[in-house]
């Protein structure tokens, strides 16, 4: 996926750089172990804390501060900022469209890909700085759902998609479905594009996407246009 498509002309651009990181390179364990039992039992393996708060430390350049002294704790000078940690776990915040525009501001992002049962609580207290859940579902690990936050958010950086105004008019931006989308032939089969795409009518063609973005979000997605009128 890091070599297919948008995601790869942001990085041969430099627009972007992505590395993936090996939790076990950090492991100071003989045979590289990362997990064990959880305490107070149950199924599963757990992520150890060690390796993960040592990989955190070194990639983010953040240091350990429990959660109790985390409001206490010196902001870090702007030349040392360290790198935003985001934790992918069925926990967290659901990753939307306004979340990805949120992680564009930030000049270096980290993400940790959970796996197993879970991963030691300490770690997350002390290093992460958020959770983001990409639905309510339970997958095997938090590689995929890494992947789908790189995608969301690359394609929103300065100069990586050729169009600027393409990311204006997608789904959830605005939230708001998109419109249909019609292209050559004119007639398929029988069945015809809407006339007033042929039109060359632009305010008239910004009047009816409008309109059929509105009416496809109340169709399908109308919690999108509750939450729409809440926001205003």
């Amino acid at each position: 996926m890091l070599g297919e498509s948008i995601v790869k002309r942001a990085q041969v651009s430099g627009a972007v750089r992505i590395v993936v990181h090996d939790l076990r390179e950090y492991s100071a364990e003989k045979h590289r172990k990362v997990d064990d039992r959880p305490f107070g039992g149950g199924p599963g393996m757990v992520i150890r804390p060690e390796p993960l708060c040592a990989a955190i430390e070194a990639i983010a350049g953040k240091r350990w501060v429990p959660r109790a002294r985390r409001r206490l704790a010196s902001p870090a000078l702007p030349e040392k900022q360290p790198a935003r940690v985001a934790f992918l776990s069925p926990q967290g915040e659901c990753f939307t469209q306004v979340v990805a525009q949120r992680l564009v501001g930030y000049p270096r992002l980290l993400l940790v890909c959970g796996h197993y049962e879970g991963v030691d609580q300490r770690a997350i207290d002390a290093l992460v700085d958020e959770e983001i859940s990409i639905g309510d579902y339970v997958l095997t690990g938090g590689e995929l759902p890494a992947m789908v936050v790189v995608d969301a958010v690359v394609r929103l950086l300065p100069g990586v998609l050729g169009d600027e105004h393409s990311v204006d008019e997608e789904s959830f931006t605005g939230g708001l479905l998109e419109y249909p989308h019609y292209t050559r032939p004119a007639s398929y089969r029988g069945v015809g594009v809407p006339l007033v795409l042929l039109s060359g009518d632009h305010r008239r063609i910004a009047q009816w996407r409008r309109r059929q973005a509105l009416q496809r979000t109340r169709a399908r997605r109308p919690d999108l246009l509750v939450g729409r009128q809440r926001r205003v």
